[in-house]
């Protein structure tokens, strides 16, 4: 993989980082440091950063800067960014969201196992048993893209999306699995759904995952589902 980046203002007051082409997880721990390393440097000059999977999107205020200007910058924080460890830059927690897996709220949990000609159980013994790493946030609020899927589970998103999604649904598109912070639309396969709210726009941070983080799923019984129901992520304990 290419240690250099690519760096391009494109009008509307953003710079656009490319940091590589391919989802992987070299790739996403290269953005993460240097996007923790634009919040830290270069928190003065520019308004907002959002992270993508694999890019930055930099908005900045031309009053303050202009694009000219804060490219050379950008780069130079990538220098010495793509040579330190994430924890000198974000030092990540461990977050564990229990899941009530297929049923009702996990109506793709059989098609995931068709799909990896695995059973059910087996499919949920996977997926809860890695460790994964929060990506990114969006593409609703609440929304975290974690990775990376064991390639035996990995199955692709679904050809129709749905029109509703429940909040707290753990889904799975390929490389990603994720949770709906809300009730949207989507076409990632639910294998199951957690009691926990993932999104409490009272409380600061909404959402206290962040990218760098890590999750894992702890499978639970309806009953617990239940006695779990509407507690807020930042406040579970397993």
């Amino acid at each position: 993989m290419s240690s250099d980046i690519r760096v391009v203002g494109s009008g509307g007051y953003v710079v656009h980082v490319d940091i590589c082409e391919d989802l992987t997880m070299e790739c996403v721990g290269r953005a993460h440091r240097l996007y923790y390393a634009i919040l830290r440097e270069l928190s003065g000059i520019v308004d907002e950063v959002v992270l993508g999977t694999t890019s930055l999107a930099v908005y900045y205020d031309p009053r303050r800067i202009r694009a000219s200007d804060l490219i050379p910058s950008i780069r130079r924080v990538w220098s010495w960014a793509r040579e330190v460890e994430l924890g000198e830059l974000h030092r990540p927690r461990r977050f564990t969201i229990p899941v009530l897996y297929g049923g009702e709220h996990g109506p793709d949990l059989g098609s995931v196992a068709r799909w990896a000609g695995l059973s059910e159980e087996e499919v949920v013994r996977i997926h809860s048993s890695r460790v994964y790493t929060c990506i990114t946030l969006g593409f609703t609020p609440g929304f975290i893209y974690l990775g990376e899927v064991d390639p035996r589970i990995a199955a692709p998103r679904l050809e129709t999306p749905r029109v509703r999604i429940p909040r707290g649904s753990v889904g799975i598109a390929g490389k990603m699995t994720g949770v709906y912070g809300l009730e949207s639309p989507g076409g990632w396969r639910l294998i199951g759904r957690t009691p926990l709210t993932m999104f409490d726009p009272r409380r600061s941070p909404p959402i206290p995952i962040a990218p760098g983080d890590e999750v894992v799923f702890k499978p639970v019984s309806p009953e617990e589902f239940s006695r779990l129901s509407g507690v807020f992520v930042g406040e579970y304990s397993s």
